[in-house]
């Protein structure tokens, strides 16, 4: 297995990772990653085979686990219940009632509201350049989980606080004040929706929030800690992967001089999850011994899955690094796959379905007023700024 080395902080690395793919890539379906100390899984075949491997999973080993430090109880606790985090029995549980809850149909009757919102952004741009990010790609997302979880307006710019506090979690610049500030974000989170359920347990409302109260299944309900729990990753990862997404999106657009037009945006949606995804990196444990491609894995170790390298994998998509909304529609890896494929898929390609058209209606002529730069928030992979004019 060949070995490589790259600073997962390094400033150029953030800008373009690409390059680093293509060269693992061409050594094999594994690699070596030094600076993570396992290795990866880089073709689209092994990412793709390993997401729905179930000798592979998410849950660390029982034998494994370790108490998190003191500073950190908070963030594990939440964490503790997660789907995310889980694997059967206890996610095939957690999934179904959430399931029950979040359903397509509910999803769908958020499209007048969602279309609604995008216009009132859009609406509120102002004149000369300005960033696209604070005003657009970021409150639509947080605001539609908000609403759909019952939680008022206003309280949305909090939502968004405590969510990029806990993301940063998952960031290779990860420290103590990351740690301290995640901790305290998911003390203040779990506080607030605890407060809220209990209104919510007493004045059910037509949201998501009292649709996961009432979901039963088998006699089987959510406890609270499991609803604060869903109710947090919901936002967490539909808000962090719909806004990078998003920016992402609008700045291949405007390179390529490319209009979404309603005819062509499922085809749009799904080149630029495939082009610029979201997350890069999500990691696996192997729950036995195993050999795959040429590697023997024990019990306990991991494997990263490089989701947005399997994406640019030419065996799988031909001119791969050409974003080309016209090429076959085939599934990429950024939505996960396997039992751990995201809930929130459907809800995240509505708001991109419905958001890219409105943009450009409304302002034919958006154009990029700077470079844009992406931000140094590698396993994820968005921008910092995205500077645009909408004048002639």
């Amino acid at each position: 297995m060949q070995r490589f080395s790259q600073d997962p902080t390094d400033p150029a690395f953030a800008q373009n990772p690409y390059p680093l793919y293509a060269r693992m890539q061409a050594a094999g379906d594994l690699v070596w990653w030094s600076d993570y100390a396992k290795p990866c899984a880089v073709s689209y075949r092994a990412v793709h085979g390993l997401l729905r491997d179930r000798r592979f999973g998410r849950e660390v080993p029982p034998e494994l686990a370790q108490a998190p430090p003191p500073h950190l109880k908070p963030f594990y606790a939440i964490e503790a219940h997660s789907m995310l985090e889980l694997e059967p029995p206890r996610h095939t549980r957690l999934r179904g009632l959430v399931l029950r809850a979040f359903t397509s149909r509910r999803i769908q009757a958020l499209a007048p509201e969602i279309t609604s919102l995008v216009q009132a952004q859009i609406d509120r741009f102002p004149t000369g350049p300005f960033d696209l990010l604070p005003t657009f790609c970021q409150p639509i997302p947080v605001l539609v989980i908000a609403r759909l979880l019952g939680v008022p307006d206003d309280m949305a710019p909090q939502l968004l606080h405590w969510s990029n506090a806990m993301v940063a979690m998952y960031q290779a610049r990860r420290d103590r004040a990351v740690e301290d500030a995640a901790a305290d974000a998911a003390s203040d989170f779990a506080s607030f929706l605890r407060d809220y359920i209990a209104k919510r347990r007493r004045d059910p409302r037509d949201d998501l929030l009292s649709h996961l109260i009432a979901a039963e299944e088998a006699g089987e309900k959510l406890s609270e800690p499991e609803l604060i729990t869903t109710c947090i990753l919901l936002l967490n990862a539909g808000h962090e992967a719909t806004v990078h997404t998003l920016g992402n999106g609008i700045k291949t657009l405007l390179e390529n001089g490319l209009t979404p037009t309603p005819d062509i945006t499922e085809a749009i949606t799904e080149e630029i999850l495939r082009f610029d995804p979201p997350l890069h990196m999500f990691t696996r444990y192997a729950y036995e011994p195993v050999t795959l491609f040429s590697h023997s894995f024990k019990r306990g170790d991991q494997v990263a899955l490089l989701l947005a390298a399997a994406n640019r994998d030419a065996k799988a998509w031909p001119n791969a690094d050409r974003f080309d909304p016209n090429r076959p529609l085939t599934t990429s890896t950024s939505f996960g796959g396997g039992l751990h494929f995201c809930v929130g898929a459907p809800l995240a390609r509505l708001e991109l379905q419905i958001a890219l058209p409105l943009l450009f209606q409304h302002n034919p002529n958006l154009r990029l007023a700077d470079p844009p730069r992406y931000a140094n928030s590698y396993h994820f992979h968005g921008l910092e700024s995205l500077m645009v004019t909408t004048s002639t």
